[in-house]
């Protein structure tokens, strides 16, 4: 586990286009933090370090957004109002994750107990008006520098 400490959302940003490098298809990232932490910040970075151009906005009412992008693929999750299996099941979720992609998972605390044991866990905890903490398990961003496979 490492801690990150970002002191506006241009570091955020640049963090998760880091932490994009160390991605490959099947890779599930769950993102944790209250409303205005700044998970579709990090998310809006990891498509950008996919390489992904087009705008990357929170999937609230859409539940996902789907992204592609010379050949690699982007499935953005928002689970704020999905609770218990059924509901996550009406999601399609669990299709996606038998896709070749990336699934980036907002509001995983919602969905926790369904996700699967490898899932990059991403906590992000306001802790100051431009300061971030973020905490990433499951990934080494150390490990990755210089071009993980995406």
């Amino acid at each position: 586990m490492r801690n990150y400490t970002t002191r506006s959302e241009e570091q955020t940003f640049e963090l998760a286009i880091e932490l994009a490098k160390c991605l490959k298809s099947g890779d599930v990232l769950a993102l944790y933090g209250d409303l205005g932490s700044g998970k579709t910040v990090f998310a809006r970075g990891v498509a950008a370090g996919l390489g992904i151009t087009d705008e990357v906005t929170s999937p609230t009412f859409a539940l996902v957004h789907e992204y592609h992008s010379g050949g690699k693929s982007l499935y953005h999750f928002d689970m704020y109002r999905v609770s218990g299996y059924e509901s996550l099941c009406s999601t399609g979720f669990f299709d996606y994750m038998d896709m070749q992609g990336i699934l980036l998972v907002e509001w995983s605390e919602n969905i926790s107990g369904y996700l699967p044991e490898n899932a990059i866990k991403i906590t992000i905890q306001r802790i100051g008006d431009d300061v971030r903490q973020i905490e990433i398990e499951n990934l080494s961003l150390e490990s990755c520098q210089d071009g993980g496979e995406n």
